[in-house]
């Protein structure tokens, strides 16, 4: 079995925006590399499909389909049950699918880079004497918060300060597997052990930009190996765009090009989130009573729950899609606000175009990113009482457009769109040095 060419172990945690995130820093790095570099991506059937069906043709990649702990004959679960079964699959499933990709190739691993949550891939990596680089796909505020664990569970106090943070959190800021009753469950167990491991990894890599959070970088710089934000990678390219032109069957661009700067209202609450039905009225009823300019990316199941005649009544200023070509749409001069779920992909992609935000989190770290961006940050604000109400909704529409308080916060938002422009700049961006170092790390290591 061949050292002489490198053969990279991506290995992906197959549940929300986690797989398609690592796939898209392949793509980053891949250039950069010898053309006969191997990438081995190690991912459940369903994930692979979904996220290998948007990108085609990587002929550099080879897919292996890791087993996803639901024993044959049994229905696919969902949701919870069906993360917990696949944590419970790991690490023997990847194992077992990394030594069929070494005999296939005949190539043996020079380098491991995984999600952070995937903690075990450290013990593969020493096992094999090469390093371990970790992805995490969410900011670098959440990160800390899960090194700073024991900390926050040793805590009775309902306000926490946190070292690196400028702003005292709540406790009911903090993601649940944290503060879970219990860390033997399957999701707070694995995310614990890759707080305590994650200082053996050679590298731990964030989609963010240092500028963002320049105090809580400093702080992890103390805790790991080496912190590289890389970010935010839907701009890191050489034009600083990532936009597909073609991506717009909706015609969303077109009605946008119609509209007056600033003025329309952006809703979308990602993929795997699911709203209330009484919040889908009444953000509907706030939509309405206001009569702004609006696109809403909304599920078919969301859409029946409308108020009846609501389609009808709203269709000269307002459009909803069933998907949304979100870069295109926050990138158009016509948006004024995106009220999000507060996934980190999304916020970053707000931050990147300058918009600001109206925030409603679900769950995992989106209570924490919404904390920032309305206290820390202070580019958009949370939702009155934490869920939409008539009311509430229009009070957070007049602070963007008929408010002061807006405008400052869009001042804000604009300000950190110029430090993430500045961050991949290809001079002495802060972010395109630390991709250097990451190319650099995964190039001159080769098993020994």
């Amino acid at each position: 079995m061949t050292t002489s060419q490198l053969h990279i172990a991506l290995l992906a945690f197959p549940f929300g925006s986690h797989a398609a995130p690592l796939l898209t820093l392949v793509q980053k790095i891949t250039p950069f590399l010898p053309s006969n570099t191997i990438f081995s991506f190690f991912n459940t059937s369903i994930s692979n499909t979904s996220i290998f069906s948007k990108t085609p043709n990587q002929e550099n990649i080879k897919i292996y389909n890791i087993w996803d702990g639901v024993k044959q004959g049994n229905d696919t679960p969902i949701g919870r049950e069906a993360i917990e079964l696949f944590i419970h699959s790991t690490p023997t499933n990847f194992e077992k699918s990394m030594k069929e990709a070494e005999e296939e190739t005949g190539v043996k691993f020079s380098c491991i880079i995984s999600d952070a949550f995937l903690w075990f891939s450290s013990e593969f990596a020493n096992k094999m004497n090469i390093p371990w680089i970790a992805f995490w796909t969410a900011g670098s505020c959440s990160l800390s918060i899960h090194l700073y664990t024991d900390l926050i569970r040793s805590n009775d106090e309902t306000l926490l300060k946190i070292p690196g943070f400028s702003s005292t959190l709540k406790m009911s800021d903090m993601p649940p597997e944290v503060i879970a009753e219990s860390l033997k469950g399957p999701m707070p167990s694995m995310l614990y052990n890759m707080a305590i491991n994650l200082h053996k990894a050679n590298a731990v890599v964030l989609n963010s930009f240092e500028e963002l959070d320049p105090i809580i970088n400093k702080d992890l710089k103390s805790k790991l190996q080496k912190v590289l934000n890389i970010g935010p990678l839907v701009i890191l390219s050489s034009n600083n765009v990532f936009l597909d032109a073609n991506s717009d069957e909706s015609g969303c661009i077109q009605w946008l090009d119609n509209q007056k700067e600033r003025s329309v209202v952006y809703l979308s609450f990602g993929t795997v989130t699911t709203l209330p039905p009484n919040e889908i009225i009444a953000i509907a009823e706030a939509l309405e009573d206001k009569k702004m300019p609006f696109i809403w990316s909304l599920r078919d199941n969301g859409v029946k729950i409308l108020p009846k005649g609501f389609l009808e009544r709203t269709k000269e200023y307002g459009k909803i899609i069933s998907w949304a070509p979100q870069l295109e749409i926050l990138a158009h001069r016509s948006v004024g606000v995106f009220v999000t779920h507060c996934g980190w992909n999304s916020i970053l992609e707000g931050i990147s175009y300058g918009v600001p935000m109206i925030c409603r989190p679900f769950f995992g770290d989106q209570k924490l990113n919404s904390r920032m961006v309305e206290s820390v940050w202070e580019i958009g604000l949370q939702i009155e009482g934490g869920n939409f109400t008539k009311s509430g909704t229009i009070s957070a529409l007049d602070t963007f457009f008929n408010e002061e308080k807006g405008k400052v916060l869009r001042k804000n938002v604009e300000g950190l769109k110029e430090k993430a422009l500045e961050a991949v700049k290809l001079d002495n961006g802060s972010s395109i040095e630390n991709f250097k170092v990451l190319v650099e790390l995964v190039k001159c290591h080769k098993p020994t």
